[in-house]
């Protein structure tokens, strides 16, 4: 089953990390796609020997890399992972389990018993956490961490969303799309581990009112 897979990786200003991450997942039988920015060029070379397919990002923003990997994916099954070190891959082969279920997304939780996360600061867990309950209420989501993007699903689910956020509102974007399309969201734990290195892309400040923003506009203009 994990042939059936492909990991959409967003790699921008990631050439310290990214080795060490492709490097650890060559014990996963599964197809990856990179996105890189153009003139990151600095990634794109230390790549270069990994078996994995390299996508040019045609704009900025973490959504549009996102979605521009999205609609190149073939397979079954894809997966949205950080290239820097945070996403642990064992809890992959889990995730794919839960497809028997007849589930269509799987969004890793920090905040389930037995996850938890070495990147959180007080800040942005209370941040999360509001984030979480207010969506969780305006569109009875029941999963227990929204903004983080750890998330495996159905391709064809994916590509039927027609996701457009090219910004960090991309993580609200694509949990109020699946459950107002009636697809079947689970939650399942898992625990972020620290960053290899660098810092954060997220501004907690500018990036958490846009995502605020974000979510009671969806509100006002669901479907």
């Amino acid at each position: 089953m994990m042939k059936e897979l492909t990991l959409v990786i967003p790699a921008k200003n990631e050439s310290s990390c990214i080795p060490t991450v492709l490097n650890e997942l060559k014990n996963f039988d599964c197809k990856k796609i990179i996105i890189i920015p153009k003139l990151d060029l600095d990634t794109q070379k230390v790549i270069k020997k990994f078996d994995c397919k390299i996508i040019t990002q045609d704009e900025g923003g973490f959504g549009q890399a996102l979605i521009q990997g999205i609609n190149q994916v073939e397979t079954n099954y894809l997966c949205i992972f950080n290239a820097d070190g945070s996403f642990d891959p064992k809890y992959l082969r889990g995730m794919l389990d839960e497809f028997s279920t007849n589930c269509d997304f799987v969004f890793n939780s920090r905040y389930e018993n037995g996850g938890g996360s070495d990147d959180d600061t007080f800040i942005t867990y209370i941040g999360n956490r509001i984030f979480t309950l207010i969506c969780n209420l305006l569109f009875r989501l029941n999963i227990s961490d929204v903004l983080f993007t750890y998330v495996m699903g159905k391709t064809s689910a994916f590509k039927a969303l027609e996701l457009k956020r090219k910004d960090f509102t991309f993580c609200i974007e694509l949990p109020v799309l699946a459950k107002l399309n009636k697809y079947r969201l689970i939650s399942k734990a898992s625990y972020e581990r620290s960053r290899l290195s660098g810092k954060k892309k997220v501004n907690e400040i500018k990036d958490g009112f846009l995502i605020l923003l974000c979510i009671f506009k969806m509100f006002i203009f669901r479907k």
